[in-house]
């Protein structure tokens, strides 16, 4: 045998041979597809971060709805909850509300309006509230009369001028966890994280 066949020999053996298994094809499939499941589930999370204005998914403590039912108690016409997450404030109000009231819920992650919508069908309320996929800055709230809003410290300042340029005279928004900065409350409900801030638009 020649120098140059046993060299070829030697390089032919030399390489390793790689042959996946058919299980390994399942599993490569499979991982690939959590993968993919995952990736669809979370970006309606994530994807408000990248926003310039950053509403996370923060669910309401028990205080927190405590103080907005009591802020709330008296008070007629319709309610529209912006960043509405998963709908207990909506649900939770019309479950208390002694009279026939309307109540809606505004929300960007599609999953979570879903749940909220199944939940005001298990609640047997879904005939007086309706969850809408929309992005609240869009969303005109011109025909409410009571607005409930979860926000961040950064946003305040341009909710209030969406407030003063599309609410209704005499509508009723109540600010949790962040006041609006300029406007004068006339009413404030609990302390720290739970506060509730009332204010009525002029």
């Amino acid at each position: 045998m020649s120098e140059v066949e046993i060299l070829q020999l030697e390089s032919t053996t030399s390489k390793p041979k790689f042959h996946l298994s058919h299980l390994g094809k399942v599993l490569v499939g499979l991982t690939g597809g959590v993968a993919i499941g995952l990736t669809v589930i979370c970006a309606p999370f994530v994807s408000p971060a990248l926003r310039k204005f950053c509403l996370p998914y923060i669910p309401a403590t028990n205080d927190q709805l405590v103080n907005i039912l009591s802020a709330l108690r008296g008070k007629s016409g319709t309610l529209l909850d912006l960043g509405s997450g998963d709908g207990r404030i909506v649900i939770a109000f019309l479950e208390t509300a002694k009279h026939n009231f309307v109540s809606h819920g505004v929300e960007l992650n599609p999953w979570l309006v879903m749940y909220s919508k199944i939940h005001a069908l298990k609640s047997g309320l879904s005939n007086k509230t309706k969850f809408f996929q929309k992005d609240l800055w869009k969303y005109n709230i011109a025909s409410y009369d009571n607005i409930v809003i979860f926000g961040v410290e950064q946003m305040m300042n341009e909710l209030e001028k969406k407030f003063l340029r599309e609410c209704k005279p005499e509508c009723n928004v109540l600010a949790c966890r962040f006041p609006l900065p300029n406007m004068t409350p006339i009413k404030t409900i609990g302390h720290g994280i739970d506060t509730v801030w009332v204010y009525k638009v002029k």
